[in-house]
């Protein structure tokens, strides 16, 4: 099923922090069903949900008869600006654990019909997540915290976050209590609070995707560029291995990397070959999985 027209509505809810989680709704005009599935979409880490092609691959995937939600995490960084991270005091302690409690924000918002659409009604039965990256891995995790989400699909997903930290930011973290890190597009000098590792230690059992995608009996499928200069693809590799589902795919695509060909700003009016690759099995996954 294709549809023609997509309505884009964009509003926010309170996090658990009294923080806004933006979002943009993309909505099938034409559907002729009364409950559509759900697709959450979710940003990596310095992500937001404006990035590049992230917008026009969310009303796509909402042509195939998806209601889609694309969040902002409310600790991103990014304000009033849609594409700007000026809100750098909330980036400095986002943490793993209110990413995880942002979807599930998100989600309650859905059921109580906070989040709602006058077109067509939302399937709650039938909710499905992409996480890209950092995203990724809080996607996992998200899976097996919310029995609402019933199909996943992870981009160039972490396997476990605290493998990432490298001995300079422990070092920083434990002598001055926070680190910095340089954002290359914007070359914007970024803080993280020791807050954030803190979490990511104390938490881990509930936060880290390869020990969460261990409880995931639902569709899964996880995709990454073989030449994934960022995160290796072997972690998606990892996750597959450790998920228990019946129904799981590893997609390895060869000759690209993190971001699969895409870049910030997107005005191409075609995607990069390989990203457009990655949307057509995301459409297909859950197509098969959750329509």
């Amino acid at each position: 099923m294709s549809i023609t027209n997509i309505y884009k509505t964009s509003d926010s809810v309170t996090s658990t922090e009294n923080l806004p989680i933006q979002y943009d709704l993309y909505v099938p005009g034409n559907s002729s069903r009364d409950l559509l599935p759900v697709v959450i979409f979710v940003h990596g880490f310095k992500g937001f949900k404006d990035w590049g092609p992230f917008p026009d691959a969310c009303e796509d995937l909402s042509r195939q008869g998806f209601v889609v939600i694309a969040m902002n995490f409310s600790r991103n960084g990014i304000g009033e600006n849609p594409t700007e991270f000026d809100r750098l005091d909330l980036f400095e302690k986002q943490t793993l654990s209110q990413d995880l409690d942002d979807i599930g924000t998100i989600i309650n918002a859905i059921k109580t019909r906070e989040i709602s659409s006058s077109r067509v009604g939302l399937h709650t039965d039938y909710i499905g997540i992409i996480g890209h990256s950092r995203g990724g891995h809080t996607a996992v995790a998200a899976a097996a915290e919310y029995p609402e989400i019933q199909c996943l699909v992870t981009w160039a997903a972490v396997a476990d976050y605290n493998e990432t930290w490298s001995d300079q930011m422990i070092a920083d973290w434990n002598g001055k209590g926070y680190t910095e890190i340089e954002n290359a597009r914007t070359g914007q000098v970024m803080k993280v609070d020791k807050v954030v590792y803190d979490d990511a230690l104390k938490n881990a059992d509930r936060l880290m995707a390869i020990k969460r995608v261990k409880e995931l009996h639902l569709p899964a499928m996880f995709i990454a560029g073989k030449a994934d200069e960022s995160v290796p693809w072997r972690d998606s590799e990892q996750l597959y291995r450790n998920c228990p589902s019946n129904n799981k795919e590893l997609r390895l695509i060869p000759d690209t990397g993190h971001t699969f060909g895409a870049s910030h700003a997107f005005e191409e009016d075609d995607y990069p070959e390989k990203f457009a690759e990655v949307l057509e099995l995301t459409e297909g996954w859950f197509l098969d999985n959750l329509a």
